[in-house]
């Protein structure tokens, strides 16, 4: 991995289907400003959530690197899916370019289960994160290297629906907590089935409604300690994850 100077300030920024979150982090993780939140446009539209953006970053301090995390498929810097905000507007929008133009700084954009994992996972044999928020969203480390994007959420699991569809926030809200929480142990235990990890971290907004016990190897994390995943994006080095 790469190592980052000492004089480095990371602005990370996490892109939810509910809010745009981001602050500014030393080279270590430690944040430097407080962790800031401003609602997501309801337009869902590229330009709204750059403006976006642009206000956050106005809001915090000098920094010298972005990292980015997207809800959707990212790769080297370009959009393939948004389903929490809108496929058909973003599918082949430039991001990390766009981002680098009004910022004027470097700019780096991956999933935002991608940027949590990264932010969460001890780097030691196969962590994943799964991250349960307006959708449900995956990534997957091998020894803290970030493996390549898969999009498992939409994969289907049900005759006519997906794991977005299954546990999503829409979800919760139409069938309960009792019976959103089976459904969850339900893929949890596919996972485990899939990817045998070694270790499994839970985020999104609503990990903390999860009300079953859960296995010692798997650990609850808060949308705060994702955000630190921005300074470790800069030291990865494997091209074919970003």
């Amino acid at each position: 991995m790469a190592h980052l100077d000492s004089s480095e300030r990371i602005l990370s920024v996490d892109i939810g289907g509910s809010r745009v979150k981001g602050a500014i982090l030393d080279r270590d993780g430690k944040m430097l400003t407080d962790y800031t939140k401003i609602d997501t446009p309801s337009s869902g539209a590229p330009e709204d959530v750059l403006n976006t953006i642009l206000s956050l970053a106005s809001r915090l301090a000098t920094y010298t690197k972005v990292s980015v995390g997207f809800p959707g498929y990212v790769r080297r810097g370009i959009v393939h899916t948004a389903p929490n905000l809108s496929t058909e507007k973003w599918r082949g929008f430039a991001l990390r370019d766009r981002l680098t133009e009004l910022l004027k700084k470097p700019v780096r954009v991956v999933n935002d289960a991608d940027l949590q994992g990264l932010g969460v996972a001890k780097g030691d044999g196969l962590e994943m994160v799964v991250t349960l928020g307006t959708g449900f969203g995956t990534a997957i480390l091998l020894d803290g290297n970030l493996l390549p994007h898969l999009e498992f959420a939409h994969h289907p699991i049900e005759k006519e629906g997906d794991y977005d569809d299954y546990i999503g926030e829409r979800a919760l809200d139409a069938i309960g907590l009792e019976a959103w929480n089976k459904r969850v142990e339900r893929v949890i235990g596919i996972l485990k089935t899939v990817f045998n990890y070694d270790r499994l971290y839970i985020g999104g907004g609503n990990s903390k409604r999860i009300t079953f016990k859960l296995a010692d190897n798997i650990t609850l994390v808060a949308n705060v300690d994702g955000i630190k995943g921005g300074v470790r994006l800069w030291e990865q080095e494997n091209d074919h994850a970003l």
